[in-house]
C-alpha cells in the first residue's frame, strides 16, 4: 500500500481518505517535575449516598463487622486511590465533629443544612480513619471555618494527633483509640469564597480567621501541612484577587493553596465541551502567577504548592433535576446528583486529569470528586452490586502508570477552532517517564470524531525501544454509559503500534482515551 505525507494529513492511496496526523517529541532530559503519589486522590463527603450505602453499609452481604463494603474497597484499591479528603465539601461548614465520635448508639442525628438532609452520625472520625486504613489511602481532613472556627479546629486536631494528657486526646483514648492518628494534611475550610457556602466570608475575613487557626494548629502539631481555601472555580468573580488577598496573610503559615473545578456544558456540543480543559490550564497559569506575586511580596524563599482537592465533570443543572433535596428535604442519604457518565464525559475527565499531571511541579495533591455515587467513579446499589463508571478507567490507568516524572514534550497536532478557546488541538496528551520501571507512557485523548495517526519520537532513552502495550477506551456512541450494561465501556488492548527508523506510529481512534507504553533501556533516574 502506497502512502504519501501531506503536512498534517496522511493520504491513504488505497482507501482514498485523509487521516489526521499528530507528531509528539519527548526527550529524557527535559521534564516538568516528579509526580507526587497524592495526585491520585479522591474525596468522600457526607452528601447523598457517598458514605451511607456507598462505602459504609452495615448489614450488606459484602460488609464486614465494621460496616465497610468490601466490594467497594476492592474497587478503590484497584483504582489506585492514594489519599481521600473528608468530611466535606459544603457539609463541613455546619459540621460539629464531636457529633461523630464516641459510642455509636449514643450519637444523635443532626440536620445538615448544606444538603438539606439528616445526618445520622453513625460514620465519623474514627470510622473514617479505620476505613481509610482499610482502603490504604492517606487521610486529608477539612476543618469547619464556616459556623465554627479556631477552637473547633484546634480541638479536632488534638483529638486526632495528640498523645493525650489534654481533654481531647484523652477523649479519643476513652473512645478506645489509644494511639494518635497523626493526620498530616488539613484543609482550612471549604470554598469560603462562595456565596453558597455556610459561613461564607470575604477574602479579608477568611484570611484573618485562617491565619489565627493555622497558628494554633501548628502550635499543637508543628508537623502538619495546611491547605488554604482558594477559588472554588475559574469563573469566580473574585479570582485571582481572592488568592492575592489570602496569601498576603497566609503565605508564611500554609503549605498549599487549594483549588476546585467542575465542568458541565455537554449541551454546547462535543468540540466546546472537550475544549474546557484549556480553561483549566489557564486557571492554573493564573494561580501560579498569584503565588509568585505573593512570594515576591513576602521576599520568601518558601515554595508554595497547589492542592486541587476537588475536581471533576459535573453537569450541575442536569444532575440536580431529579434531586429530592428541595422537593422532599430532610431525608437520610437521599439519591441526589447521581450523574451517569458518558464516553464523552470520560474524555473531558481524562483531559482534566492530564492537566494536573502536566503541572506536577506545583500540583502535589489532587482529589477527584466524588468517590462513590455522587459524580463518582464507583456506583453502588443499596444491599446489592457495585459497578464502575467509565471515568474509573482513566483514573486507574494514570494512577498505575503515571509514576516518575512528567516529560516536557512537544506536540504538533491538527487544530480546530472553538469559540472561547481559539485553536484547540485534536490530540490532548501527557507524557510520563517511569524511571523505575524504565518505560515511557503516553496518555492521550482524541477530541476528533475521526481517527488520528500519532507519530512518537523518543530522544535520549537509549537505542532499544520495546513496544509494551496500547490500551484504548472507545465507543462509536459518544453518549454510551455503563448504566445498563456495566461492561459496555471498558478498556481493550489493541495491536496497532508500528516501529520504524523514523520512530513509533499508532492509530488513535475517534473520541477515545489511550494509554501507550514504550519500554526503554535507561536505568539511571532523571
Amino acid at each position: 500500500m502506497k502512502v504519501w505525507l501531506l503536512q498534517d494529513k496522511k493520504i491513504d492511496s488505497q482507501a482514498g481518505t485523509f487521516v489526521k496526523k499528530a507528531r509528539l517529541l519527548c526527550n529524557r532530559y527535559y521534564n516538568i517535575g516528579r509526580i507526587d503519589k497524592r495526585l491520585y486522590g479522591s474525596f468522600v463527603e457526607h452528601m447523598g449516598r457517598v458514605i451511607y450505602t456507598g462505602i459504609y453499609e452495615p448489614g450488606h452481604p459484602q460488609s464486614g463487622s465494621n460496616g465497610f463494603r468490601t466490594d467497594v474497597l476492592k474497587l478503590i484499591k484497584d483504582m489506585g486511590v492514594s489519599c481521600v479528603r473528608y468530611p466535606g465539601g459544603n457539609f463541613v461548614s455546619a459540621y460539629d465533629w464531636l457529633d461523630g465520635v464516641g459510642p455509636q448508639e449514643k450519637r444523635e442525628p443532626r440536620l445538615d443544612p448544606a444538603w438539606r438532609s439528616v445526618e445520622t452520625n453513625q460514620f465519623g472520625t474514627n470510622e473514617f480513619m479505620e476505613w481509610s486504613a482499610a482502603a490504604e489511602a492517606l487521610p486529608i481532613f477539612t476543618v469547619n471555618l464556616g459556623t465554627r472556627g479556631i477552637e473547633d479546629a484546634a480541638s479536632w486536631l488534638e483529638y486526632c494527633n495528640h498523645e493525650g494528657g489534654g481533654r481531647y486526646g484523652n477523649l479519643r483514648k476513652s473512645h478506645g483509640y489509644q494511639k494518635p492518628y497523626n493526620i498530616k494534611t488539613w484543609c482550612l475550610g471549604n470554598e469560603m469564597d462562595g456565596g453558597w457556602q455556610i459561613g461564607h466570608k470575604t477574602a479579608l475575613e477568611y484570611g484573618n480567621l485562617a491565619r489565627e487557626t493555622a497558628k494554633i494548629m501548628k502550635l499543637i502539631d508543628p508537623t502538619i501541612e495546611l491547605i488554604a481555601s482558594g477559588s472554588s472555580k475559574s469563573g469566580m468573580e473574585t479570582f485571582p484577587d481572592w488568592e492575592l488577598e489570602i496569601l498576603d496573610r497566609l503565605y508564611d503559615l500554609v503549605d498549599y493553596i487549594g483549588f476546585h473545578q467542575y465542568y458541565g456544558g455537554q449541551e454546547k456540543g462535543t468540540p466546546f465541551f472537550l475544549a474546557q480543559s484549556l480553561d483549566m490550564e489557564e486557571y492554573i497559569t493564573i494561580a501560579r502567577a498569584a503565588i509568585t506575586i505573593a512570594k515576591k511580596k513576602k521576599h520568601s524563599a518558601k515554595t508554595m504548592n497547589i492542592s486541587f482537592d476537588e475536581w471533576g465533570v459535573w453537569s450541575m443543572d442536569s444532575a440536580f433535576v431529579e434531586s429530592q433535596v428541595h422537593e422532599k428535604p430532610w431525608q437520610t442519604a437521599p439519591h441526589i446528583s447521581e450523574q451517569i457518565y458518558t464516553m464523552e464525559d470520560t474524555l473531558l475527565f481524562a483531559s482534566m486529569f492530564m492537566v494536573l499531571l502536566k503541572n506536577a511541579d506545583i500540583i502535589k495533591i489532587g482529589c477527584q470528586s466524588l468517590l462513590t455515587n455522587v459524580s463518582s467513579c464507583i456506583m453502588t446499589v443499596p444491599g446489592g452490586e457495585s459497578w464502575v463508571q467509565p471515568i474509573y478507567y482513566p483514573f486507574s490507568h494514570m494512577a498505575k502508570y503515571g509514576r516518575g516524572v512528567v516529560l516536557k514534550s512537544v506536540l504538533k497536532s491538527p487544530l480546530y477552532e472553538c469559540e472561547g478557546f481559539g485553536s484547540v488541538p485534536y490530540l490532548d496528551h501527557a507524557a510520563v517517564y517511569n524511571d523505575i520501571d524504565n518505560e515511557v507512557v503516553i496518555f492521550a485523548v482524541n477530541r476528533s470524531e475521526e481517527e488520528l495517526t500519532l507519530e512518537l519520537d523518543l530522544e535520549n532513552f537509549g537505542i532499544e525501544e520495546r513496544i509494551l502495550e496500547h490500551t484504548v477506551l472507545r465507543n462509536a456512541d459518544k453518549k454510551a454509559t455503563n448504566l445498563q450494561n456495566h461492561n459496555l465501556l471498558k478498556p481493550e488492548i489493541v495491536d496497532d503500534i508500528q516501529k520504524s527508523d523514523k520512530g513509533i506510529e499508532t492509530a488513535v481512534s475517534p473520541l477515545s482515551w489511550n494509554v501507550i507504553r514504550i519500554g526503554v533501556n535507561h536505568h539511571r533516574p532523571v
